[in-house]
């Protein structure tokens, strides 16, 4: 099954309202899986927002409903890490999204931030903390990728 998926990324601002402007292609994604707004989480680790469509939402739902709710504590990890802290944000007619402040807080957001698609999810970034993490994963993806090269010579 194909789906289409949340892709690049797109500099953004948040209003003096706390509101950001969700993109267009993210919202045809979110729009094509029937998804009302945006699923929306502080992420766990990263001092970013993770957000997702009903698409992501089954999946995340299917793998919590294989685990034992009452003797897994990897089931409750998640539930508490991630399920816990989702809230539907709805949008408005023109496509943006109220931040709730502690969220704001989380992505220590202030202004400019970065929207970046990562396939079935994406992230909401502080942009100037964006461009370390982004110049960071570029360096060890093309570590990866020249040690997987000189292994096949």
């Amino acid at each position: 099954m194909s789906f289409l998926p949340f892709i690049s990324t797109v500099q953004g601002s948040l209003d003096g309202k706390g509101r950001v402007l969700i993109p267009a292609p993210f919202r045809q994604v979110l729009a094509a899986q029937n998804t009302t707004g945006v699923f929306l989480y502080p992420h766990f680790v990263d001092a970013a927002l993770e957000g997702f469509g009903q698409t992501a939402m089954d999946q995340l739902t299917a793998r919590l409903g294989a685990m034992d709710p009452f003797m897994s504590p990897a089931h409750d990890d998640m539930a508490m890490a991630i399920m816990g802290r989702v809230q539907q944000l709805p949008m408005d007619d023109g496509g943006r999204i109220r931040l709730p402040d502690p969220f704001i807080a989380h992505a220590k957001i202030t202004d400019k931030i970065a929207i970046v698609g990562m396939g079935t999810k994406f992230r909401i970034w502080n942009a100037d903390a964006f461009a370390a993490m982004e110049a960071e994963a570029a360096a060890r993806l093309k570590a990866k990728f020249e040690a997987a090269r000189e292994g096949g010579q």
